[in-house]
């Protein structure tokens, strides 16, 4: 049977606004019901975003084998090659139609914490080819970064926590914050054959920023058990993050927020899109918020260290490096 589509329409949060409890009550909202909100005058300027994306398109537009060059490594950083990513494998006959790169938070290599799964310095394009690119693109993950903080300062008070519950140290004082640019090339997906430009997923973290251009594609279930699903379009919003939680943080408030499915379908236009990963550290322990359980609703799930659990969710979704042969 064919999946039942329609178009979502989803709360929207102005980071600038003065009126703390509105931004909370419409957040506590759109948490409880999809995960899935929009946010804007979020201080990132249109023209500097703009930049972000032009420089976006420059590296894929670069020959495979230039891409190629920055593989990704075991520390999840560099290109990820079309098919690469299988988001969905008991439905997609093939991985996902979309190529990728990834920046994470840069340290260099004598820094004790590069060690860690995912630290350490990032694969940069040569300067000479794309000047300008790795300085825009850490100038994007800062600015992102403190934009993520400012939307866990609302989730904290829509968890009845302390507005800085989440800027602690071992939780996103020292976090893991994943910057990713996505390239569609155009393919049109069909479900019915498995073919889709990103499979149906929830985001495996704590919370997600996505600036879209303006092509459509996202899409939303809410209710993944229906039959049959009921997918919505998520369309992109001028100026504006769609903002999506993950599954992280509906373990934490013990399901009382969601990390929604979502996927992509291709439909012939080239599409970019850049998601933004807000991460805790690697050694934060979730568990059961204080505020989100009781005698009647105990925690639903053992607690859980962040590391192990997000580098298992790439080990799912990834291929093995090894079926790459060396450029």
């Amino acid at each position: 049977m064919a999946d039942c589509k329609k178009v979502s329409k989803l709360n929207c949060i102005d980071l600038s606004s003065q009126d703390i409890p509105t931004s909370v009550s419409l957040l506590k909202q759109a948490c409880m019901d999809s995960g899935f909100f929009y946010v804007t005058n979020h201080g990132i300027s249109e023209e500097f975003m703009e930049h972000v994306f032009t420089q976006s398109k420059n590296f894929f537009h670069l020959s495979l084998d230039e891409k190629m060059k920055l593989l990704r490594n075991e520390k999840h950083r560099g290109y990820t090659p079309v098919l690469d990513e299988t988001l969905d494998p008991a439905n997609q006959l093939h991985g996902d139609h979309k190529e990728g790169f990834y920046i994470g938070i840069e340290l260099p290599e004598d820094n004790p914490d590069a060690q860690r799964t995912f630290y350490g310095p990032n694969l940069w394009p040569d300067s000479d080819i794309l000047p300008g690119w790795r300085q825009t693109m850490e100038k994007y993950h800062q600015q992102a970064l403190e934009v993520g903080r400012k939307i866990a300062r609302l989730i904290a008070l829509a968890l009845d926590l302390d507005v800085n519950f989440f800027d602690r140290p071992e939780i996103l004082g020292n976090p893991i914050a994943i910057l990713r640019l996505l390239h569609y090339g155009g393919q049109v997906s069909d479900p019915a054959k498995g073919i889709y430009g990103a499979g149906a997923h929830s985001d495996f973290g704590f919370l997600t920023l996505l600036a879209t251009d303006n092509v459509s594609g996202l899409q939303i279930c809410k209710n993944k058990d229906a039959k049959p699903q009921v997918w919505e379009d998520v369309e992109p919003l001028k100026g504006a993050f769609v903002v999506n939680l993950g599954d992280m943080l509906e373990r934490w408030s013990n399901c009382i927020f969601r990390s929604t499915l979502h996927r992509v379908l291709g439909n012939g236009q080239q599409r970019y899109s850049i998601p933004y990963f807000v991460e805790p550290s690697h050694d934060c322990v979730v568990e059961c918020l204080p505020t989100c359980q009781s005698v009647q609703n105990p925690p639903k799930f053992p607690p859980v260290k962040y590391e192990e659990y997000l580098l298992q969710r790439y080990r799912e979704t990834h291929a093995d490096l090894g079926t790459y042969s060396k450029h």
